[in-house]
């Protein structure tokens, strides 16, 4: 399928982007549009290069060939200093929590508000409060890391990731070993956000169900290229075998089982 092209509604431009790691190459010519205010989707198996789109756009690492804009500023261009600027308005979820795990869950949530602002702590304390309440944790503000539930580990830290109040927030793998209830709240939580505080969204998953639920958009990687791109309609309906194969789980399609090898007889009696 032929790349999406970008609009002037798009908060993230990425064009004829090409990188590689050793002598594999993850992205091979692509380009893609994130629209501003909406949750977009990039989707596709473990190894495809989703996590790795989410650090090259935040200036993490760098494309051989190709551009990526973020509201309007190339990001690989930009001078230290601004480019600390622009992530100032980037959230982050990862996919481990990353939560500090000798502070409590109100200093993990206070870090950044110390850290990139001179907000005294009556402000700092009016806002950190006002975080855990939009994920429902206020009253988990004096619990330390090691005594929350994953579920609960992984609000805290989206309330962290909401806590300079960013334009747009990146979910690195958001339901990966949640239990029911914690997956549907996340996912609950995820949608509520967006609409409410204007966001952003950039959700990079493998688990279908739960994705097509909540984008707006999404694309599908498969070896370096956009194997599909649409609305969770569209893409349910494509023509791709490949994206047929990747959305219902099937062991046959165009993904094989067996990585490339030589015959395997020959390899055995060699």
């Amino acid at each position: 399928m032929e790349n999406s092209v970008s609009s002037d509604k798009d908060i993230i431009s990425i064009q004829n982007l090409t990188f590689s790691r050793g002598h594999r190459k993850i992205f091979d010519n692509i380009s893609l549009g994130i629209r501003r205010g909406k949750v977009t989707a990039i989707m596709g198996p473990s190894g495809t290069g989703k996590t790795t789109l989410l650090k090259l756009i935040g200036g993490q690492l760098y494309p051989e060939q190709g551009q990526i804009f973020v509201r309007r500023q190339n990001v690989h261009q930009l001078k230290r200093a601004d480019l600390y600027n622009l992530r100032k308005r980037m959230g982050m979820l990862f996919q481990s929590g990353a939560l500090l795990t000798d502070i409590n869950v109100y200093d993990n949530v206070a870090l950044p508000l110390r850290e990139h602002t001179a907000l005294n702590e009556s402000m700092i304390r009016t806002l950190v409060l006002m975080k855990l309440h939009a994920v429902g944790l206020r009253g988990a503000r004096d619990l330390m890391p090691g005594e929350l539930s994953g579920g609960m580990a992984r609000r805290v830290a989206l309330a962290r990731a909401i806590a300079l109040d960013p334009t747009m927030i990146m979910y690195d793998e958001p339901f990966t070993g949640q239990d029911p209830i914690s997956l549907g709240v996340l996912v609950k939580l995820i949608k509520e956000l967006n609409d409410t505080l204007g966001l952003t969204s950039i959700i990079v998953s493998h688990d279908v169900e739960e994705t097509l639920g909540i984008a707006d958009y999404i694309y599908v990687l498969s070896e370096g290229k956009i194997a599909g791109h649409g609305t969770p309609e569209q893409i349910s309906n494509s023509g791709s075998e490949w994206v047929q194969q990747f959305l219902k789980g099937n062991a046959d399609g165009p993904v094989h089982f067996h990585y490339p090898a030589d015959d395997y007889n020959n390899d055995l009696f060699q």
